[in-house]
């Protein structure tokens, strides 16, 4: 039986990221692809292949440790590693680590991307008043976005012909510069300038949309703004941006909203606040005066001795939540509004009141500057 451990050249203790780094440089020593299909560098490697899917799975590595190779009999290689078998290259195996289809110092195979492009995301600011911001609406907006040319289908190439298989990278994508240096030849590869990467050349580019696949154009959109979103809210709406390229999705379209300040109601979350006012004689003696909200008329009922500040809660009559599922509330400050300007009977009748309530108040005729002058001061 083979010890897992000693075939990658790691101890019992070691972490994920250590048995992944001893099987990435096992794995290139010993790839047949770098030791011309040697049998023993072969063997190794498939040695090192099945340690390693088992010692990078938790759940296998316990049983390993547990009971052993028998404790895995079977699972080993099943799922845990791409390269379990010989039919992946040493460019596959290096791309798993680097993040490429070739190797890191431009040797190796590549291959040539796709032409397909996912189309770009749109942005735009959208202003709403307050109310419809409350409640939800739909609303038609104008926007200019990419679609596919309708004249080449999106292809590019001008009807009756095709993308062809590119003339400066004979389809790679990559154009390749070798070099001398101390340590050998060393390979540049850059993305090829004439496909941009894909391996394919359009030679007779569209006349409607010049070789891109895409025309701009103006269209209306309707989009349904859901009830309760708040100013600087975003929406996105998926494949609404512009067309992709060469095939590719589209992107998408992102809604940010604007909304207006109301002139009587604020938000704060999910409730709506107002302030209300109120004669000093109906909080004196109770009343109630009526509002006007979101939802229609409603009426404040104000007790006796109500006092300036004071909040009427209305359930249900606040900002409607996005999923559907009831509302905020509406808070109804009251303000207590003193009067300004009394004719002699309404003084009178304050002065008495203040009486009976054994209240001091300013004579009759009185005040601060007419006791001064009073006083000869």
């Amino acid at each position: 039986m083979s010890d897992y451990y000693q075939l990658l050249e790691c101890d019992r203790g070691a972490g994920p990221e250590d048995i992944k780094r001893a099987y990435r440089r096992l794995a290139r020593q010993y790839h047949p692809d770098v030791n011309g299909n040697d049998p023993e560098s072969a063997e190794r490697f498939k040695e090192i292949n099945k340690a390693y899917s088992v010692l990078s799975d938790p759940d296998k590595r316990q049983r390993y440790d547990t009971y052993g190779e028998a404790g895995v009999e079977g699972l080993a290689g099943q799922g845990a590693d791409p390269f379990s078998t010989f039919g992946a290259s040493f460019d596959d195996l290096l791309g798993q680590f680097f993040g490429g289809g070739g190797d890191p110092f431009g040797g190796g195979r590549t291959r040539a991307r796709s032409r397909a492009r996912r189309g770009e995301t749109i942005g735009m600011r959208l202003r709403l008043p307050f109310t419809e911001a409350i409640f939800g609406t739909s609303k038609d907006v104008r926007v200019r976005a990419a679609t596919t040319c309708g004249r080449c289908a999106g292809s590019g190439a001008k009807a009756g012909t095709e993308p062809t298989v590119c003339s400066r990278c004979n389809g790679s994508g990559q154009q390749r510069t070798v070099r001398q240096s101390l340590l050998g030849q060393l390979v540049t590869a850059t993305t090829c300038p004439v496909c941009s990467g894909t391996g394919q050349e359009i030679r007779s580019p569209c006349p409607e949309c010049h070789g891109q696949g895409l025309m701009m154009e103006d269209s209306t959109l309707t989009i349904d703004i859901p009830p309760g979103l708040e100013d600087g809210s975003q929406i996105r709406y998926q494949g609404r941006g512009h067309a992709g390229q060469y095939g590719g999705p589209a992107g998408d379209l992102i809604v940010e909203l604007a909304v207006d300040a109301h002139p009587v109601f604020d938000r704060r979350g999910d409730d709506l606040i107002c302030s209300v006012e109120i004669p000093m004689t109906v909080a004196a003696l109770g009343g109630s005066v009526p509002l006007e909200t979101l939802d229609g008329k409603e009426t404040v009922e104000v007790e006796p001795g109500t006092q300036s500040g004071e909040v009427k809660r209305f359930r249900k009559r606040g900002v409607p939540h996005p999923d559907g599922r009831g509302r905020g509330d509406l808070l109804v400050q009251v303000a207590v509004v003193t009067p300004t300007h009394l004719g002699e009977q309404q003084r009178a009748l304050i002065r008495q009141l203040a009486q009976l309530r054994g209240e001091e108040v300013e004579p009759q005729g009185g005040g601060l500057f007419a006791r001064l002058k009073g006083s000869g001061r």
